[in-house]
């Protein structure tokens, strides 16, 4: 682990101070992390794995504790020298805590404990909260890109039932975001938070690091195809726009494959227009699906017209649900999508104007990767016990005191927000028959409903430095269709 990795300073600040805020006697920390609720009732849960394997397990080394204290003592805040020395001398520089986390790619109802974190040893009560900030971070990025991308899948879901074949539906929301998003770093985990749902990516980079982080078959985790931009358009010239066309079809087009031109630089409806005229021709020959795409302009306006061109020129099949195909061609809307937008453009083409979902795709940039935040599902990590040694009654003779870890709970309540108050207690995530809840207690048995008892869902993923219970892509996509 270098520096610049080192968990002695992927932290906020003022966690340099707590080591000595904590109550004598302290012993254990115990937080856990949820979703206290947001734009949507249910998160797809993921993240945990790829932050382990990658922050967590590195030791630490006597270096980075000399380059830590400097940064922390330059910049007016204590160094926990002692502990950190502790954790190097004790443990080898691996982080005595484990963590326990539900499955990835779980659809999980909100206000529902995701993960929890605790210290192994006494003399590291400090730790389960230090480690928070990048924790917390590691999880609400990824769940929230995770459960957005969800949600509009079962939007498209909805409607290729109702007017195409439910089969396209891997690859009917592309991922554009790798240009949008604020980091190299944003893009992979984003973007692999979004490859658990769909199929189609120009994100490249989730395929090494969904390699890494989840053993990730490379040839089975996300694809492209050929397509063009403005600039690949535009550099033949106006006048030569047909020509830049004729040249993609030229290239890429063979029969059963799929290629998508950007066709809107100058006109939308006369670049239909050639498509299904001067260009008809070398388009059916290839053998090839062209998907036409459209970059501006209200979609509600524009594809309607696009369809009746493109109808008229190319011809349509009606399909089993008595929806019209588009022959030869297809179509992908990349711009301002996000899922009320994709709603309304879908409502258009399928209700209104009768065309199976199976002509569109969708692509989906800084909507997908970037426009969300911690409070889009209002995540938080939260304290809620922690163990002492106190001096109780012995068993066998009440008139004899004697050390004893007693655990307390933690919680906050705001009388100004009550949305915020906190879940108490070492409270766990129970599963019974695909439904949830979050408390210490396993609940009653459901024997009105016939449902099974309820078992913890959290399972061990991380204890002293080593990464356990590991899931594969694969498992975690198989869960978020559960």
């Amino acid at each position: 682990m270098s520096n610049l990795t080192s968990i002695m300073t992927n932290v906020d600040s003022y966690k340099g101070s707590m080591f000595k805020q904590y109550p004598t006697g302290t012993e254990y920390v115990y937080s856990y992390i949820e979703s206290r609720g947001g734009k949507y009732d249910r998160t797809l849960y993921t993240g945990i794995q790829a932050f382990n394997k990658k922050y967590l397990t590195p030791r630490i080394t006597q270096a980075q504790i000399d380059f830590a204290e400097k940064v922390w003592t330059s910049h007016g805040m204590p160094f926990n020298r002692e502990g950190w020395e502790y954790i190097l001398n004790t443990h080898d520089g691996k982080l005595p805590v484990t963590i326990r986390s539900a499955r990835e790619g779980l659809v999980i109802p909100t206000k529902n404990v995701l993960a929890t974190i605790e210290n192994t040893d006494p003399n590291c009560w400090w730790l389960t909260t230090w480690i928070e900030t990048a924790l917390l971070r590691a999880v609400w990025y990824p769940t929230t890109v995770a459960t957005v991308s969800w949600h509009i899948k079962q939007v498209i879901a909805e409607y290729l039932n109702k007017s195409g074949d439910i089969a396209g539906l891997p690859f009917k929301l592309h991922d554009f975001g790798a240009r949008g998003v604020s980091s190299a770093e944003s893009a992979e985990i984003g973007g692999a938070a979004h490859a658990i749902n769909f199929m189609g990516s120009d994100t490249i980079a989730i395929i090494p690091y969904l390699m890494e982080y989840y053993g990730a078959d490379i040839g089975s985790i996300a694809y492209s195809i050929p397509a063009a931009e403005h600039s690949t358009i535009t550099s033949w010239g106006r006048e030569h726009e047909v020509d830049a066309y004729r040249n993609m079809v030229t290239q890429f087009g063979k029969k059963d494959a799929i290629l998508a031109v950007v066709s809107d630089s100058y006109d939308i409806y006369k670049a239909c227009e050639m498509w299904g005229t001067v260009l008809k021709d070398d388009v059916i020959k290839s053998g090839a699906t062209v998907v036409i795409r459209p970059d501006s302009g209200d979609p509600v306006v524009v594809l309607p017209k696009m369809l009746k061109i493109l109808a008229d020129k190319f011809g349509t099949t009606t399909n089993a649900k008595g929806y019209k195909v588009l022959n030869n061609v297809r179509i992908i809307w990349g711009d301002g999508i996000n899922a009320m937008s994709l709603q309304s453009i879908l409502r258009t083409v399928v209700d209104v104007c009768g065309y199976s979902a199976d002509n569109f795709a969708f692509g989906m940039g800084g909507g997908l990767l970037q426009q969300c935040d911690r409070d889009t599902q209002e995540f938080a990590m939260k304290c809620s016990a922690v163990g002492a040694r106190e001096m109780i009654p012995a068993p066998w003779n009440p008139n004899v005191v004697i050390p004893d870890l007693v655990w307390r709970d933690v919680y906050k309540d705001p009388v100004t927000a009550s949305n915020k108050a906190s879940k108490r207690g070492r409270v766990t995530l129970w599963e019974s028959g695909g439904e949830y809840k979050s408390q210490v207690e396993q609940p009653m048995t459901w024997t009105d409903k016939g449902v099974g008892p309820w078992v913890n869902a959290l399972v061990e993923v991380f204890r002293d430095g080593e990464v356990m219970n590991e899931i594969t892509f694969e498992e975690v996509r198989a869960n978020s269709n559960k």
